[in-house]
């Protein structure tokens, strides 16, 4: 499995420790933990995101008769 070396200042490295030990687990695996967590999170606000804009999309119409003070003006006119 690959690896990856990460440097954390003194302070950090404490910090990890002693969450750790509070939680009964490594710090390899507390720091592998976090991110995987971190990388589900990206994960999901990138699939959210996504479901916002084809809904947004496929509902444009809607929106922009919902909202027409927020529509841009079309090419041409004022602002």
């Amino acid at each position: 499995m690959p690896a990856l070396n990460v440097e954390f200042s003194d302070r950090e490295l404490e910090d990890l420790r002693q969450i750790a030990k509070e939680r009964g687990t490594s710090m390899k695996a507390l720091v592998r933990e976090a991110a995987a967590a971190d990388i589900a999170r990206h994960r999901a606000l990138k699939e959210g995101a996504a479901a916002f804009r084809s809904f947004f999309t496929a509902h444009a119409d809607e929106f922009a008769a919902a909202f027409p003070e927020d529509e841009p003006p079309a090419r041409g006119e004022a602002a």
